[in-house]
C-alpha cells in the first residue's frame, strides 16, 4: 500500500501543481488590458446638470479609485497611455417610499454619465458607456434596520458606485 501510494505522488504533485497554477492565473481578476497601457489620465468630467461640483465629485471618486487599485498609474494626460472622458448627464433626487400617513421616508439619488475609455497609443476607443447610471436610496425617517441619511450620502454612495463601474470596466470587463 505504500508503494502505491509513493507512486502516485508525483502525479498527485504535478496534479495539484496545474490546478494551483491555473487557479492563481484565473483568480487574479484578469487585468486584461493591452500590455503597453500603464497609464491613465482622468481629466475633470463636464458637468451637463444643474448640480454643483458633481462633475468634480465624481472626478475625484474615480481618480481615487484608480490609485487605490494600482492596475493603472494616474498621470498628466500629456504622458498618458489611456484616457478617461466622462460626462455628468443626469442628476435626479426622488421620493422612492412613502409612510401610511404620505409622508415621504426613502429617496433615491441617481446619476448618469457618458464615459469613453480611449488608447491613446494606439488612438482607438476601448469601451464607451453613453448612458452609465447608478442609484443609491437613503431614509430621510427612522426605519427599523436603517440609518438616516441626507440627499449628500445617497449622492456620495451613488458617485462611489459609479466609480467603482468605471474602474471594474477598465481593468476587468471589455
Amino acid at each position: 500500500m505504500r508503494f502505491r501510494a509513493a507512486a502516485l505522488l508525483p502525479r498527485i504533485a504535478a496534479a495539484a501543481l496545474l490546478a494551483a497554477l491555473s487557479g492563481c492565473a484565473y483568480s487574479t481578476g484578469g487585468n486584461l488590458l493591452p500590455p503597453h497601457i500603464k497609464t491613465v489620465a482622468i481629466p475633470v468630467f463636464e458637468n451637463g446638470t444643474t448640480e454643483y461640483t458633481i462633475e468634480k465629485d465624481i472626478t475625484d471618486a474615480v481618480i481615487a479609485r484608480f490609485i487605490s487599485d494600482n492596475h493603472l498609474k494616474v498621470v498628466d494626460e500629456r504622458v498618458a497611455n489611456s484616457v478617461i472622458r466622462g460626462k455628468v448627464t443626469a442628476y435626479r433626487n426622488a421620493v422612492f417610499g412613502f409612510t401610511g400617513g404620505n409622508l415621504a421616508t426613502e429617496y433615491r439619488v441617481t446619476i448618469t454619465v457618458a464615459v469613453t475609455f480611449k488608447d491613446l497609443v494606439k488612438n482607438r476607443e476601448i469601451w464607451s458607456d453613453q448612458e452609465l447610471s447608478k442609484y443609491s436610496n437613503y431614509y430621510v425617517q427612522s426605519v427599523p434596520g436603517q440609518v438616516v441619511k441626507t440627499e449628500l450620502d445617497g449622492r456620495k454612495d451613488a458617485i462611489a458606485k459609479i466609480a467603482d463601474e468605471i474602474l471594474t470596466r477598465t481593468v476587468e470587463g471589455w
